[in-house]
């Protein structure tokens, strides 16, 4: 017995040292075998047939050998390594494909067009101090403030009415509501470029909004071109979109209130304005922040619509959209770089909250 166990930490030790060995010598086998299909002129589908053969074999390989690490420490190192067996890799990933990009972008927004000559904070106060930026800022504020809202507001309205309406119309009418996120932005774009599409008075209209004017006695109008009207007209297309998603998902949220809980309220003598305010809504409130914070940082981000629509001209400026012509059109990587440093820390506080939100739900769940 005590033989036993005196031999038990050294075969420990070996273990430990026979895993990480064959552990360093699997990832060196895998990035030899990217150099090697990285280096070869092969077809693409022989690469991708060896890629994925490559690729998974080699991660099943990781987590057994890991998986083998693990089991011979002790049980207190067993239970704090365990998670990162599983969590480990994809961290990796995460810290590889978003930590060093973020790192490499900060480092380029202290540099000039070139990326060679180091010209401090200009950058950032030429981001806080051009016209355009600061145009671009307040659009984007407009956007935030009406986008998100009326895209939640409605999202919510029509899944409190959906609710209380026979199922077989509820889910008729949650599927047309919710068919424009089947839509890109951009085609989503283009077809609300056709419905303001405009013509000179007296010419044949093709966008329907002016079709409709024109046929009530009005004037055609350039609706793109109306300074600052255009941009509320661009939110639109946002709303459009984004209120399909918003419902379904607090829809969703709005079935597992309990039933008792609303009949009661009823035979309280509450009416369905009081139900609604003192109870659905509360009770939602979780879903309600998760989902204005998810439509809150698209619209913060959003690109597609100005772009394909009035290409930030006319007053349209977005952030996105000025970080696109700073990098691809002017080539000014150093100001391109500092509008994405200030596009993420505008979105920092929005992911904060939420995170914040979800520990305070994690909590109250345990």
């Amino acid at each position: 017995m005590e033989k036993n166990e005196e031999a038990r930490p050294t075969s420990n030790l070996e273990r430990v040292i026979v895993s990480l060995v064959v552990l360093i010598a699997t990832f060196i086998v895998l990035w030899l075998g990217f150099e090697f299909l990285r280096g070869k002129e092969t077809p693409q589908w022989i690469e991708m047939i060896v890629a994925i053969a490559w690729g998974v074999g080699g991660v099943t390989g990781l987590f057994l050998v890991a998986e083998f690490l693990i089991e011979g420490l002790p049980d207190r190192w067993k239970t704090r390594l365990t998670p990162l067996v599983f969590v480990g890799p994809a961290l990796a990933i995460l810290g590889w494909f978003l930590v060093m990009p973020v790192v490499r972008t900060l480092y380029m927004s202290f540099f000039d067009a070139s990326s060679k000559t180091s010209v401090g904070l200009d950058n950032y106060v030429y981001a806080f101090t051009n016209c355009s930026m600061l145009e671009a800022f307040r659009n984007n504020v407009l956007w935030l403030v009406i986008g998100t809202g009326f895209s939640v507001g409605f999202g919510l309205l029509i899944a409190l009415l959906a609710d209380r309406t026979n199922r077989r119309f509820e889910a008729i009418i949650e599927s047309l509501i919710f068919l424009p996120m089947a839509i890109s932005m951009a085609g989503a774009s283009v077809i609300w470029k056709f419905v303001y599409d405009f013509k000179p008075a007296g010419a044949s209209q093709i966008g329907a909004l002016n079709a409709i004017v024109t046929a009530l006695g009005g004037e055609p109008q350039a609706w793109l071109l109306l300074q600052p009207w255009n941009n509320l007209f661009l939110i639109v297309v946002l709303i459009w979109l984004q209120t399909g998603l918003a419902m379904v998902i607090l829809s969703a949220a709005i079935k597992g209130i309990p039933t008792e809980l609303l009949e009661a309220a009823r035979m309280d003598g509450a009416n369905e304005w009081q139900v609604v305010r003192n109870i659905s809504i509360p009770y939602i409130r979780s879903t309600l922040v998760a989902t204005s914070t998810m439509i809150l940082i698209l619209t913060l981000k959003v690109f597609d619509i100005v772009f394909t629509m009035t290409g930030g001209n006319y007053g349209t400026q977005v952030i996105a959209n000025q970080f696109y012509v700073e990098m691809f059109r002017s080539f000014q990587y150093g100001r391109g770089a500092t509008i994405a440093i200030v596009l993420l820390i505008a979105i920092i506080p929005v992911m904060w909250y939420n995170l914040c939100q979800f520990g305070q739900q994690s909590e109250a769940f345990r």
